[in-house]
């Protein structure tokens, strides 16, 4: 039974994750917290070993959705795995409690700050760098302007706070993306699911050389999050916009308030 469990965890998770572009460490994270007595380390270590299992499936959906913007993708991965290999080692250090409340704030900080998107790209230190045009499988075209540089910044604390507690950092980049990078939401999530896959390598990676990870749990997750990442990718292809950042901002605020209580 609990392996029937995990692996509709895993499903769900990676459902939830591909809809909203977080990559389902949002959710994993806290049912693993409440499911087992372990290591804040073997809770990262092992959502962010399923997380890259769910950043394959999802992105080879999006790919062939045609809504990834991989020059942005690859420039935002590179910039995280600085970040997320000093975030796996960071995570040996942090004791329970401020892992879970700290985690709990920013996801919530997250869940309101999604709600007020730009009209018009802004100006200063994020003025525009450099602009996209992409066209999807359904032959809409997304056109976009963004600050390249602030968009790298924030991807290297993404790589340290996804890593750190094993969410994937979809739950900063995407809002970043959307807020202040003037993605649209559906490239946003599509996108921030390539950067994911890239970046969550170098984190797995890197928890697996300190032995975070619990391999008889993470393999039934994995199983989950191979189907479940299809499923969201799919669903996600034919939501509105608007309502993708709903979902984004429910799911991050449930889960915040639960993982205070934890703390």
């Amino acid at each position: 039974m609990e392996s029937l469990l995990l692996v509709l965890i895993g499903m769900l998770a990676a459902i939830s994750g591909a809809i909203a572009g977080l990559g389902g460490g949002f959710i994993i994270v806290p049912v693993l917290a409440f499911m087992y007595t372990i290591p804040v380390s073997s809770i990262s270590g092992t959502s962010m070993a399923v997380l890259f299992v769910s950043a394959i499936s999802s992105t080879l959906a999006y790919a062939r959705q045609k809504r990834i913007d991989y020059r942005s993708g690859l420039a935002f991965s590179i910039a995280m795995v600085p970040g997320s290999v000093l975030g796996a080692y960071t995570t040996s250090v942090v004791g329970s409690r401020v892992f879970f409340i700290a985690l709990g704030l920013f996801l919530m900080l997250m869940a309101v700050v999604i709600n007020f998107k730009p009209t018009r790209s802004r100006g200063g230190f994020l003025r525009p760098t450099v602009s996209r045009a992409i066209t999807d499988v359904s032959g809409l075209e997304h056109s976009y302007a963004f600050n390249m540089w602030f968009g790298a910044t924030v991807a290297f604390f993404v790589g340290f706070i996804s890593s750190l507690f094993g969410i994937g950092g979809g739950s900063v980049m995407v809002p970043t993306m959307i807020l202040f990078l003037a993605f649209p939401p559906h490239i946003a999530t599509a996108t921030s699911m390539f950067s994911i896959l890239l970046s969550s390598l170098v984190g797995t990676v890197s928890h697996v050389a300190l032995g975070h990870v619990m391999w008889s749990t993470f393999v039934w997750l994995a199983i989950g999050a191979l189907v479940g990442g299809q499923i969201g990718a799919k669903i996600a292809s034919k939501i509105p916009a608007k309502v993708i950042i709903r979902i984004l901002s429910v799911c991050l605020f449930i889960v915040a308030i639960r993982l205070m209580f934890k703390g």
